[in-house]
């Protein structure tokens, strides 16, 4: 039987144009829920059979069986992961990846180096596309709820640069320019060591150099693994020897009671190359502090 629906004195439609409305929405929602439900259903039962891959991160012994560690490093941030002028990555976390390669899976090669931009270095971990990354991360309390890190392989923290022969020290700077990232965490730790400096901020390394090469700052603070590469590029410029800060870069591992060998094995290398004193001649052999 067609409801009834006719115009109104306002130009609506009556109440049975309305209730006929409600009862087509409602079958509309009720069909979605179904199809939905089904379709949910459907997926489960493939990932039972083995047709849907669901993601995982390789364990250590699925690790040893393809002979092969996958690892996320820097190619652009010299001098902890950059490459050299026949394209060849280098540098202080290529040279912990591929010890760690030769210490857990008996050869320096058995390592597969993936570069990684900054944005990208926890996701490549969490989403189970690397084992692990050596990417110039610092450990945090905040990150530490998405992923598990190493023991320290390296201290980075902030250091001045200058170019002017006339500043030895930090306290020289008082009452000079002093060129920062915006927004950057150094901006405390300048602050804190001269409080009667001028901070000028900056958008990149490059407007940095470019400030100091006009004279329009005196100096300029960053982290010293950004800082020594610069050094290395550019001569003229040398670091001084206060720390205002520290920051300890480790490696960056899925979470998870599976990866506790992964984990053990990778902290327990770590240790031993401290010891040693490998990672700091490594270090001081790449020009860090």
């Amino acid at each position: 039987m067609k409801a009834e629906v006719y115009p109104n004195k306002l130009g609506g439609w009556k109440k049975d144009s309305i209730l006929h409305r409600m009862r087509v929405s409602q079958q509309y929602w009720f069909s979605s829920f179904i199809l939905y439900s089904l379709s949910f259903l459907l997926i489960v039962c493939l990932c039972f059979l083995g047709t849907v891959p669901i993601a995982s991160a390789a364990q250590m012994p699925e690790i040893q069986r393809r002979g092969y560690f996958t690892i996320a490093v820097k190619d652009n941030f010299r001098p902890l992961g950059f490459r050299d002028a026949n394209g060849n990555l280098q540098g202080l976390e290529i040279d912990l990846a591929q010890r760690l390669a030769s210490d857990l899976l008996g050869k320096a090669n058995a390592v597969k180096l993936q570069p990684v931009a900054n944005r990208d270095r926890l996701s490549v971990v969490f989403n189970n596309q690397v084992d692990f990354a050596i990417a110039r991360v610092t450990a945090t309390e905040s990150r530490s709820r998405l992923v598990s890190f190493s023991v320290p392989y390296y201290f980075d923290g902030s250091y001045v640069v200058v170019k002017d022969t006339g500043i030895q020290r930090i306290n020289d700077l008082a009452k000079r320019k002093i060129a920062v990232l915006n927004n950057s965490t150094t901006i405390a730790d300048v602050r804190y060591y001269v409080p009667n400096a001028e901070l000028v901020g900056v958008k990149s390394y490059e407007e940095a150099r470019e400030k100091i090469e006009s004279n329009a700052v005196t100096a300029f603070a960053a982290d010293a693994s950004v800082l020594s590469g610069w050094v290395q590029q550019y001569p003229q410029y040398r670091l001084l020897p206060s720390k205002l800060s520290t920051a300890p870069l480790s490696v960056v591992m899925p979470k998870g009671l599976q990866y506790d060998d992964l984990r053990l094995k990778v902290n327990g290398a770590i240790a031993r190359y401290i010891d040693e004193g490998w990672l700091k001649q490594r270090a001081q052999y790449w020009g860090l502090p």
